[in-house]
């Protein structure tokens, strides 16, 4: 929905002459998809999750379509909608999203196995988990995290199966996913690593009655959660000429092989990526870029797409996690590492720079707010990991009240790395309020 909420606005801007349709069968209002696990513990409702007013769509000549696509004619450049007639188009926006990765476990469509994507998806998860005492998740990740903490406000015993041997490895390096899982486990989650789903149970009445591990071991519950991962949502153009790999192919603009057709967020695969990152980027900021950069092109003013350095965000509970440029899960020939860890468990960095040229590569940041322009300016500059050790009290977006740890980590990297020595700068923190 973020593509939406950038997308708009730069098409309003340029073209009040276009004629804008907005097609979703979601939802008659789009809305925040980050949002829903706030919506089930109660801090936001779902009216709060809109980027703009009702009157909005109206005001600017919006059509919104309750409805779903069922096919696409290329030829004749229309769409057959399910309920209503069929619509044509001059530009086409394909921003149908992700699908849950499941994997044919015998029970999976039982009463009680819910996924965590969509609007619906909410509202079962409200239905099936309502008077229940017992929860299994199955899949490590972000999505599991929010659901175990989901399900947890409403003190439900929750059981987390992870696959790998630490959470969420295949991102985290060991230090910081050791660090969340004991976190997790804090937050009395029953987390179980190197564990698989073999079999959901169910009674006679088709509801989850519990769930069989690899191990052979039955655990009760009334409730499976499945976030298992994502994949793009390419069934609609399956039998069209648009050109699709695992997500729909695009070109640095944005652009599928059909004239007209563009392809933007978790549905979008680049045929080229900017280099280190991927060609599937399924993280809301991107999405968001996206939705500006095909505004531009379909406006006349040909845009390419420019991520800039990778970046991402997330919570763990309430442990917040920052990503700047890459760290690896595992450390490349050609770089180094540094990593710093306060006792408590409950604040990290993880620096990675190159091995030749100490060159900046990007930090892992577990407790700890950090300026997202400084890092990013770092990033693009090549900035000398001395130079992003000597500014890190300039980098910290902490609270003023905040404990202040630059100097413990200076002192522990000159440990480590004697013949890069930084001095410790004591350069006040930029405070603001905006």
């Amino acid at each position: 929905m973020e593509y939406q909420a950038s997308l708009l606005p730069g098409i309003l801007e340029k073209r009040s002459d276009f004629r804008i349709t907005v097609i979703s069968a979601e939802s008659e209002h789009f809305w925040s998809r980050t949002a829903l696990m706030y919506i089930y513990m109660g801090h936001m409702k779902y009216e709060h999750t809109k980027p703009y007013e009702d009157g909005f769509w109206k005001k600017n000549d919006i059509d919104l379509v309750y409805d779903c696509v069922s096919t696409i004619n290329i030829e004749e450049k229309s769409l057959q909608l399910t309920k209503n007639k069929s619509l044509t188009y001059d530009a086409l926006i394909l921003a149908t999203g992700s699908q849950p990765n499941t994997f044919n476990w015998p029970g999976q469509d039982a009463k009680g196995v819910c996924t965590m994507v969509s609007l619906q998806d909410l509202e079962n998860i409200q239905k099936h988990s309502a008077n229940i005492s017992k929860a299994v998740i199955v899949g490590g990740g972000l999505i599991g995290v929010e659901m175990a903490e989901m399900l947890r406000s409403k003190s439900i015993h929750t059981t987390f199966l992870v696959r790998e041997k630490r959470f969420w490895n295949n991102t985290l390096p060991e230090q910081e996913a050791d660090l969340v899982g004991q976190h997790i486990l804090k937050h009395e989650v029953d987390l179980r690593l190197s564990s698989e789903l073999n079999e959901i149970i169910t009674d006679n009445h088709g509801q989850v009655k519990g769930v069989v591990t690899s191990t052979g071991e039955t655990i009760e519950c009334q409730f499976v959660g499945i976030t298992a991962g994502v994949h793009p949502n390419i069934d609609l153009v399956k039998n069209t000429d648009i050109k699709t790999n695992k997500g729909i192919l695009v070109n640095q603009f944005l652009q599928t092989n059909i004239p007209d057709v563009y392809a933007i967020g978790d549905c979008a695969e680049q045929t080229q990526p900017t280099a280190n990152r991927s060609a599937i980027e399924q993280v809301w900021y991107t999405g968001k870029i996206m939705g500006e950069t095909v505004a531009q092109t379909i406006c006349g003013s040909p845009k390419a797409y420019q991520p800039g350095p990778w970046y991402n965000s997330a919570k763990f509970f309430d442990l917040e996690y920052q990503t700047y440029g890459n760290v690896p899960n595992s450390p490349q020939p050609d770089e180094k590492r540094f990593y710093w860890q306060h006792p408590s468990g409950s604040h990290a960095l993880h620096f990675s720079f190159q091995a030749k040229t100490n060159i900046f590569l990007g930090v892992n940041s577990i407790g700890i707010r950090l300026r997202h322009n400084l890092f990013d300016n770092w990033l693009r500059e090549e900035a000398s990991i001395q130079h992003v050790i000597k500014n890190l009290k300039a980098a910290n977006f902490d609270p003023e009240f905040f404990t202040s740890h630059e100097k413990e980590i200076t002192d522990l990297f000159n440990q480590q790395y004697p013949e890069l020595k930084v001095e410790f700068s004591k350069r006040k923190r930029i405070a603001g309020i905006f």
